[in-house]
This record gives structure tokens, C-alpha cells and sequence, in this order.
């Protein structure tokens, strides 16, 4: 697994960010360092992340991200059977196919390579029968852009599908940022969040019912844990977890009116996780939007370092 799992990095050096992806793993964003301290949450390492889907950094969630309440979905006038594969489909703890495919089974391509001091990159993904491990999972024929740029101490990721063949592609994709700050425990970290809807979750964390309207809050991390998901988020919008001497902002600019924020009490970390759509959209369809023939969708999202 080491040999496929190159690196492309880029860096902002009057802001002192630097981030590494690893096109190999999914487009992984491995590592975002600030004046050289690590600000993503490593976990198990990228090669666990690349062959059994345990998340790390920020990785991309594709074709859905979040969980499925079952191995099977209809959409677009399909009936798809999610396969019981470990190599191609992680599982939560109650059993249920979460984040898509792993990442490691979804191998870009490089289509702009940064240079030793470059601020931007660009891939590209074909989803199509011609990669039937993928194609069964999602049997929608679709390009997928990825762009990364990191200036001006922003790091904007956009991704954007576009509908190349004659099917309908469903939109339930979505980032896994795992935000760290190092050398002040959780419990201090500040942390603010936009208004949005907070989502009824039952036992296994798949919408149930109505939500209700959050309004936006600023506190302590303290002893709080989160494993909650969110729709009508306003764009742009941010959320953000500051300590002193250095803040970071996740600013949803578009496509992603979904969030889920993760931050289980025995974790570093804070995930602000922008979505396309509600978890389980695939199976429920609330919230999800299906791309016709010819059409394009961006999403965008990026974080910005401040001293």
C-alpha cells in the first residue's frame, strides 16, 4: 500500500501553511501544518484511512457521505444493492455502510501537479462501468473535478461533478475535516457555530422526523460532545474553534447546505463536516438533489489559519 500513496503538497509560505494530499487514497488531505505544528486529527495514519476507510485528515466522502440505514438504495428509478465488501465499503459500529467507497479503491488522477513552491493542484476522477468496483456502488456514469488551492491563508477545496453521460446522478457527498489544535486541550477551545436546523437523529444516527431551527452560539468546548447533523445552512457561512494565537475558520461558500459536527469526548479534534445532503438521502431522498444530463454541481468549502 506505501508505494501508491504518494504525496502532492502545497504551500502558502507568508501565511506558514503547508497541506499534503495523497491523490491515491481518494484525494486525501493528510496534513494541514501551521508554522509546522499539525492541524488535522492523524488517527490510525493515511494507510489505514487508504485500505479499511478509518477517517483521518480531511478526507472526501464519495458517492455519500455520513451513513446508509441499510445496503440498499432507489434512486433515479434504480434499485442498488450496496455490496458487503470491506475492502470497498467501511462499516460503522452498528454495522451500517458509512463514507461511501474507502478511499484507497478511488485512485485520481493528477491533472495540474503542483511544483516545489506551487499553491494549487487539480484532479480528476471517471466514474463509469469501466471501474465496475466503483460502478456498482453508484451505477451513475459521472466526471468528478477536484481542485485544491492554498493563498492568502485560505485553503479552498472545491469539487465538482458534471453528469457526462445520460444518467441522473444523485448529490449525497461530503468532507470529513478533523480540526486540531495543539497544545491546549479541548476542553478550552472556543468554538462557534452559524444558525442552522438541528436534525432529529434516532439510536443509529439517521434523520427521523423534523428538525428544529439552532440559532447561532459561541462557547467552550469543555466537557460538550457532538455527533449531530444539521440542514439550512446559510451560504457562505462559517464555523470555527480558536484558541489563543491561532484560529481556524471552515467557511461553507457553496453547495453545502448539510453539516454534521462530530466531537466525541475521548477526541483532540472537531470535525465541521460540509455536505450535499442529509445523512441516508440516498435511501430517505430528503434533501437530495439529482443532477441531470449535461449538468454540473460545485461544491466549496475552505479553512483559514489565522495567527
Amino acid at each position: 500500500m506505501t508505494g501508491l500513496l504518494a504525496t502532492a503538497r502545497l504551500v502558502d509560505e507568508a501565511a506558514g501553511l503547508e497541506a499534503t494530499f495523497v491523490p491515491g487514497a481518494g484525494m486525501l488531505c493528510s496534513s494541514l501544518r501551521h508554522h509546522g505544528e499539525e492541524l488535522l486529527a492523524q488517527n490510525a495514519g493515511v494507510e489505514a484511512y487508504a485500505g479499511l476507510g478509518k477517517t483521518m485528515g480531511i478526507p472526501l466522502l464519495y458517492p455519500w457521505a455520513n451513513r446508509l440505514a441499510d445496503f440498499s438504495y432507489e434512486v433515479a428509478g434504480r434499485t442498488v444493492a450496496v455490496p458487503h465488501d470491506p475492502a470497498r465499503i467501511a462499516l460503522d459500529e452498528n454495522g451500517l455502510p458509512i463514507h461511501g467507497v474507502i478511499g484507497g479503491r478511488m485512485a485520481w488522477e493528477l491533472t495540474r501537479e503542483p511544483g516545489p513552491d506551487s499553491q494549487s493542484l487539480a484532479a480528476q476522477l471517471s466514474w463509469s462501468e469501466s471501474v465496475p468496483e466503483l460502478f456498482e456502488v453508484f451505477p451513475f456514469r459521472h466526471d468528478v473535478q477536484y481542485e485544491a488551492r492554498l493563498a492568502d491563508a485560505h485553503l479552498a477545496i472545491t469539487l465538482t461533478v458534471h453528469a457526462c453521460g445520460e444518467d441522473v446522478v444523485p448529490l449525497a457527498f461530503g468532507f470529513h475535516p478533523y480540526l486540531s489544535l495543539p497544545g491546549v486541550s479541548r476542553e478550552y477551545w472556543l468554538v462557534e457555530l452559524p444558525e442552522m436546523r438541528h436534525l432529529t437523529l434516532d439510536a443509529h444516527q439517521i434523520p427521523a422526523g423534523d428538525g428544529q431551527a439552532q440559532a447561532a452560539e459561541t462557547f467552550e468546548l469543555d466537557e460538550r460532545e457532538f455527533d449531530d447533523g444539521f440542514d439550512s445552512v446559510l451560504e457562505p457561512t462559517h464555523f470555527s474553534a480558536a484558541i489563543p494565537g491561532r484560529r481556524a475558520e471552515f467557511h461553507f461558500l457553496e453547495g453545502y447546505p448539510c453539516a454534521q459536527v462530530y466531537a466525541p469526548a475521548s477526541g483532540q479534534f472537531i470535525c465541521f463536516e460540509p455536505m450535499t445532503a442529509p445523512t441516508n438521502s440516498l435511501r430517505s431522498g430528503a434533501g437530495l438533489r439529482l443532477l441531470a444530463p449535461g449538468e454540473r454541481y460545485m461544491g466549496s468549502f475552505s479553512v483559514r489559519v489565522a495567527d
